[in-house]
């Protein structure tokens, strides 16, 4: 098959589901363009600050996209390519764009507040408390995953570590003249992109940032403590509105490099449902391809920093809905770099980002762009995403550990929820997951992100329901992404286990013991918190509904 033929089928199916499947939604939930927004009516300077919805938009998709939609289809290539395809077209439309979308409606009727909040107001303080815990191990797990990412990545690429130094000052200086000076933001955006490219010029010929894995690791935790509690206006809102030039270029860039090389997908469209050691197509596909299709971390973002930017509300269906697809997008683009690869050639390029890069590097070598500088740019385009979801992880996580705990003594409750507390502890816990290497962590935080969703979505059932409004878009996909996820979980456990087993048999193997025994209690802890917040939920949907007559 024609990869040429499959990104733009791909690009048609999604843009009919915007405009028909999209509306619907709108339609059926009641969206008020008239209705002041939180970020309006609560306008605080630092974290509710209207945002015009391109800017919003770039913030949003560059926050959700970092490297999951490339990592985890790439990596379910090893089932064939078309069932990685038909999940991820499936799913982007009536898993993760309902998931996405009604996130960050949910979020905007209630004031802004965390999808923890919503559940608080629907399911009582226990389910509040269950999910914020589950969300915030979650995150642990986000930070970990893409902290070793981008170390990796730099380490291996110093060019691309400084040009992504770099880029962080032009970020800056963008969001004090327009946010603070009132600079115009075609003209700012013009001197952005312009500047974006002197970073890259500059990353490229003078690659000064050269450190090792391990330190890069150090630096991007510090970067990311410091991130996570600056307002949203110096950093968060200007660098990601940048960011979405880079993912947009490069997307534009792979398909019309697409148009010029038109390569064959050599990859075997399916190559069976049991791969052995555990890799069965069920429910394991699933949650590899993850962010792909749908992801819990995008409801986190949704509700914890996009519903806080809302300008107005008709901009949340261009800016849940219409991420999710463009996502859907990037992860097609994603599949296509493997599959056009034979299955020895794919085993040879190394890394899921490694495959996409090279990939990317050759399709746009097809329009006359140099290998070298397609490939370097795909890097610093996948680097600047990860920065982007790790830092907006982290501020998320601060956000929800805030939020967890409730102590009598004042001054416990004062020192546990601060602000820079809050950030340490999350950053600490994080960064030691981070030095196991992402190989190890994204198994789980595949389950994780996926159970996230699938939890998140309950959320928007019962919400909806209380409104009188339907909620069977919300409550269908619940159900089936439960019963992946938990399977998953079990699957994964199992593996674990099974490594302590070998571990403990003839001489104790340390190092095995260490690498493992963190990993296997989340995903106990989190296959418990899952089911206790289902039963809540299914008790919730069960009960006599109360209107929330504010939302």
């Amino acid at each position: 098959m024609s990869s040429l033929t499959l990104i733009i089928g791909v690009c048609i199916i999604f843009f009919i589901a915007y405009i028909t499947y999209g509306s619907w939604l709108c339609k059926k939930w009641g969206i008020d363009p008239k209705r002041k927004t939180p970020a309006h009516t609560m306008n605080d300077g630092v974290d509710y600050v209207p945002a015009k919805s391109p800017v919003l938009l770039g913030h949003h998709f560059s926050s959700i996209a970092g490297a999951g939609p490339i990592t985890g289809p790439i990596a379910a290539a090893a089932f064939g390519w078309i069932p990685v395809m038909l999940w991820i077209i499936i799913g982007s439309i009536f898993f993760g764009g309902v998931h996405d979308m009604g996130a960050v409606y949910a979020s905007v009727r209630n004031k802004g507040k965390s999808i923890g909040e919503v559940i608080h107001a629907n399911m009582g303080d226990m389910g509040k408390k269950l999910f914020s815990w589950f969300a915030w191990l979650t995150l642990l797990l986000v930070v970990a995953a893409f902290t070793s990412i981008c170390a990796g990545l730099f380490a291996s690429t110093p060019s691309v570590a400084t040009a992504s130094a770099l880029f962080m000052v032009i970020a800056v200086l963008f969001g004090f003249f327009v946010y603070r000076k009132g600079a115009p933001l075609l003209l700012s955006s013009i001197i952005g992109v312009a500047l974006l490219a002197l970073c890259i010029w500059v990353g490229m010929s003078f690659p000064v940032l050269e450190f090792s894995k391990n330190t890069w690791i150090v630096i991007l935790l510090i970067y990311i403590t410091i991130a996570s509690v600056a307002p949203v206006w110096i950093l968060l809102q200007p660098r990601d509105y940048l960011n979405s030039f880079l993912l947009y270029a490069m997307l534009a860039g792979g398909i019309v490099g697409l148009i010029f090389t038109r390569p064959e997908l050599k990859l075997d469209g399916f190559t069976g449902f049991n791969l052995g050691n555990g890799k069965l197509l069920f429910p394991i596909l699933f949650v590899t391809v993850a962010c792909g299709a749908i992801s819990g971390f995008h409801s986190l973002v949704g509700s914890g920093t996009s519903s806080k930017q809302v300008n107005s509300e008709k901009d949340i269906k261009m800016i849940g809905y219409g991420s999710m697809l463009i996502e859907g997008v990037l992860a097609t683009l994603a599949i296509i770099t493997a599959a056009y690869l034979t299955k020895g050639e794919l085993a040879q390029t190394g890394n899921a980002l490694a495959v996409f890069s090279n990939g990317l590097g050759n399709f746009m070598a097809g329009f006359g762009l140099k290998f070298e500088l397609g490939r370097d740019f795909t890097a610093l385009a996948i680097s600047a995403f990860a920065l982007t979801s790790l830092d907006t992880a982290t501020r998320l996580g601060r956000f929800i550990f805030q939020e967890m705990f409730s102590f009598k003594n004042e001054k416990i409750q004062k020192t546990i929820s601060n602000k820079y507390v809050a950030t340490v502890i999350t950053v600490v816990l994080g960064g030691l997951l981070a030095y196991k290497g992402w190989l190890t962590i994204w198994p789980i935080f595949g389950a994780a992100n996926q159970l996230l969703a699938a939890l998140a979505l309950l959320a928007l059932a019962v919400f909806l329901r209380n409104m009188g409004k339907e909620h069977r878009m919300a409550l269908i996909p619940t159900v089936f992404m439960f019963i992946v996820t938990q399977c998953a979980l079990v699957v994964l456990i199992l593996q674990k286990l099974n490594v302590f087993s070998k571990d403990f048999t003839g001489s104790l193997m340390m190092e095995g013991l260490k690498g493992n025994w963190l990993l296997l209690l989340i995903a106990i802890v989190l296959f418990v918190l899952a089911f206790i917040l289902m039963g809540s939920g299914v008790k919730a949907l069960r009960s006599k509904p109360k209107v929330n007559v504010e939302a």
